[in-house]
């Protein structure tokens, strides 16, 4: 079997690629990145292209495509977002067709307005978003469920190489403290880089070719078990301490409000977001990915975070 990845210089297509290697597939690895090392990508062959500047030349023959790429970041201007991750996406359908289509999409395709109590596949997307990432991604998936894809939506992914998460909550830290929002007590579904490659992995190569599958750990942890697991395994002296949501968001409007009109390329210590998905629940049903795809997804766990 031959199989392409798109964003292979990133921390999730990276750890795809490696994984298919180890597998004895036959693996092409594309990033926008010139050059990566070849052990970040299992050795597969790597070719540098930007998908939000086009079709790729010359595509090699592939069965099955695992499209990894886009802007993951929450803050950013609009048309930056959509050329990232909706023009990227259309480029990438357009250079492998026939090709099994595997859409790595996000959990923030759901509304951001309300918690998510173990969501099902069907609640999502909706119809206004808070940013444009979150408009930007729904707007992809849609286009890749018209093509018939298999869409994957995972949730706050973390583990070894990762970029976005460890990395905002370890810098929040301040002291001997942690500031967060809500209570601590908020129920989330986080989605370890190990599950979400597997789920990757049984969906390039499968027998199911088409679908939307939420893909989580094996059960949600509270906001408050995580934040002080992290810092455990971190050896970080610090513990969480929560600022009700409501005196969070009017700060974060103002922040936000002022970040843009200094046109500041950094988002604010926290934005409204990083509220809502601190402040609320954020749980997926993982139902049809398990009796579907035969995702067996284990436990939350952050052990050995001390390397990553």
């Amino acid at each position: 079997m031959r199989i392409a990845v798109t964003g292979a210089s990133g921390f999730v297509g990276g750890a795809v690629c490696r994984a298919l290697a180890a597998e004895g597939v036959t693996t092409h690895a594309f990033g926008r990145r010139p050059s990566v090392p070849a052990s970040h990508v299992g050795g597969a062959p790597y070719r540098s292209w930007d998908l939000a500047r086009g079709r790729l030349a010359d595509p090699p023959p592939v069965d099955a495509v695992v499209h990894c790429a886009g802007s993951v970041t929450d803050w950013g201007p609009a048309p930056a977002l959509f050329a990232a991750n909706l023009t990227g996406t259309r480029n990438a359908l357009a250079s492998f067709p026939g090709a099994r289509f595997v859409h790595v999409s996000t959990a923030s395709v759901y509304d951001p307005f309300g918690p998510s109590v173990m969501v099902r596949e069907e609640e999502a997307p909706v119809a206004r978003y808070m940013n444009a990432y979150g408009a930007s991604k729904a707007a992809a998936e849609r286009l890749a469920r018209e093509r018939g894809a298999v869409v994957l939506r995972p949730h706050a992914v973390y583990g070894p190489g990762d970029t976005t998460l460890l990395p905002r909550v370890l810098s929040a830290v301040r002291g001997p403290l942690l500031p967060a929002v809500g209570t601590g007590r908020q129920r989330v579904s986080l989605t370890s880089i190990g599950n979400l490659v597997r789920a990757c992995v049984l969906a390039a190569t499968g027998p199911v070719a088409s679908g939307v599958f939420n893909v989580a750990d094996a059960a949600p942890v509270t906001i408050d078990e995580a934040f002080r697991e992290i810092l455990r395994e971190r050896g970080v002296r610090a513990r969480p301490v929560y600022v009700p949501a409501g005196v969070a968001r009017p700060l974060a409007t103002v922040a936000e409000g002022a970040f843009l009109l200094a046109r500041r390329p950094e988002p604010p210590r926290v934005t409204r977001y990083a509220i809502s998905h601190l402040a609320l629940e954020r749980t997926l049903d993982i139902t049809a990915a398990r009796e579907v795809l035969g995702y067996d997804p284990r436990p939350t766990c952050f052990a050995g975070a001390a390397g990553w």
